[in-house]
């Protein structure tokens, strides 16, 4: 396994552990469908939430909340109209992301709520 991976993997778990750690209730994790993946899936009371984890070991071309690009941000959406298409979910929803920073210093984690919109 690549260390990309591994850092990318690490970060999920920190994430899922603080937003359980919240009170959300994890639904899943690296939910897949074809080539659409969300990292993970939580409700947080009757609010499903999907969320966007990046991770990153330094920050010197930006925070890795950064990353989440228009163009990702479509795909995160095309990804969660099938969840709900699948699930029949029929509530309401949002888009969160959590931004992992492994630094010398310490770990920096920052969870951005309704990160941006459909």
């Amino acid at each position: 396994m690549s260390e990309k991976i591994k850092l990318g993997d690490k970060g999920e778990e920190l994430a899922a552990e603080m937003l359980a750690e919240k009170g959300y209730v994890i639904i899943s994790a690296n939910w897949r469908a074809k080539h659409k993946e969300l990292d993970i899936i939580a409700m947080d009371g009757n609010i499903l939430v999907f969320v966007e984890v990046k991770t990153r070991s330094e920050n010197f071309w930006g925070n890795p909340e950064e990353f989440v690009t228009r163009q990702k941000q479509k795909l995160l959406i095309k990804a969660a109209e099938t969840y709900i298409s699948e699930t029949g979910f029929s509530g309401e929803s949002r888009f969160d992301v959590v931004s992992v920073l492994f630094l010398k210093s310490g770990t920096e984690i920052e969870h951005i709520i309704e990160a941006f919109y459909p």
